[in-house]
């Protein structure tokens, strides 16, 4: 089945190698409250509607302990909105430095469209965050099609598909046989499945990866394979139907598993 639209995300996946900019204005909304979440508790819900993500971390065991510890109460919807505002202005005060596409982004994207695809996205991101994102991203070559956040869906960011089908009736895409969703974090997979398009996962410069490019350049081989087949699984686990190694993998995976096409 020839593809006529393939949907990414973002940080993570074409820009903000490693997703450091969450990560960042997280813990340091966290800490403001006297909690300390560890980087593989940050990093679990990763790629949801920022809100949505702040509760499921506030629902792990330990950090619910730690907030109950440190202000004598359930973490409620009001602890969710002091934690939200601090992450919110943390994270507008850095977005801008993080918006370079990464490696391979913008050549994949031109052999796409080459090809006649669409370039669609979504992400976690709020419309004011992506107002900064898009711009810094765009200024470097990098551009979608279209974009959509959970503002454009009435907040019902992943793991709900409604951004997906937005990018869909956006190109007026008959169906979800002609789509194929990349990204970078369990969200991202659950986004796509429950789309029903085909959903793929992105190892280098993934949040479920976690490192800088720095980092991944100074591993062993035996360690960035280690960590490469541990985040693999956690794609596959998740049901994601491929994993690429980087992202300009796709075209290529494509064609290898039966997704033939032809430049225009």
């Amino acid at each position: 089945m020839k593809p006529q639209l393939v949907i990414f995300d973002w940080a993570g996946t074409t820009v903000d190698y490693g997703c450091f900019a969450p990560v960042n204005a997280f813990a340091l909304a966290f800490q403001k409250f006297g909690v300390t979440p560890t980087v593989e508790e940050i990093r679990a819900p990763m790629g949801m509607l920022k809100r949505d993500h702040i509760r499921t971390m506030l629902a792990m065991p330990a950090i619910h302990d730690q907030w109950r510890a440190a202000w004598g109460a359930e973490p409620d919807e009001a602890a969710v909105e002091k934690l939200y505002g601090v992450f919110e202005d943390a994270l507008m005060e850095s977005l801008s430095q993080y918006a370079a596409p990464k490696p391979g982004v913008v050549e994949t994207v031109e052999r796409l469209r080459a090809w006649g695809v669409k370039i669609g996205s979504t992400t976690g991101y709020t419309d004011k965050m992506m107002a900064v994102v898009t711009r810094g991203a765009a200024e470097q070559g990098y551009a979608p099609d279209a974009w959509f956040s959970p503002d454009s869906v009435a907040g019902m960011g992943r793991p709900y598909p409604y951004m997906i089908y937005a990018n869909m009736a956006q190109f007026r895409i008959p169906s979800v046989e002609y789509v194929v969703k990349v990204g970078d974090t369990v969200a991202d997979i659950q986004e796509g499945k429950h789309a029903g398009v085909l959903s793929l996962g992105v190892l280098e410069g993934s949040s479920v990866l976690g490192c800088t490019q720095e980092e991944f350049a100074a591993m062993s081989a035996d360690a960035r394979q280690a960590a490469l087949a541990r985040a693999r699984e956690t794609f596959l686990s998740a049901g994601a139907d491929g994993v690429l190694d980087t992202l300009d993998h796709l075209p290529q995976w494509l064609e290898e598993n039966g997704q033939k096409i032809e430049e225009k």
